[in-house]
């Protein structure tokens, strides 16, 4: 997977986009920019969206989203570990078979 644009070249590129004369395309300033005019069309989309001008998840929600995921994640996992461990420690305090305890 290649590498992320920077933030601020991102924010530079977006900036440009939004305040271009009506003769200069998206898609040259995508070209002149170096990248793909879909890419900027989708910075462009997250930008209006992180403004509040259209509805859609936020890049902060993403990111509190994806941080909540990982951390439920985690969660089931340290769940499942007690889980197995309650299991193993309880298997292991039965009396054997073969006890004479009266």
């Amino acid at each position: 997977m290649p590498q992320p644009y920077p933030k601020e070249f991102r924010d530079d590129v977006i900036q440009v986009a939004l305040n271009r004369d009506s003769k200069t395309t998206i898609a040259q300033i995508a070209k002149d920019f170096g990248i793909h005019e879909g890419t900027l069309n989708k910075w462009i989309r997250q930008a209006e969206i992180d403004a509040g001008n259209k509805p859609g998840k936020s890049t902060d929600e993403s990111a509190e989203l994806r941080e909540l995921r990982r951390r439920t994640r985690l969660l089931e996992q340290e769940n499942e570990v007690l889980r197995r461990a309650a299991a193993y420690l309880s298997q292991a305090n039965l009396p054997s078979k073969g006890s004479t305890r009266s």
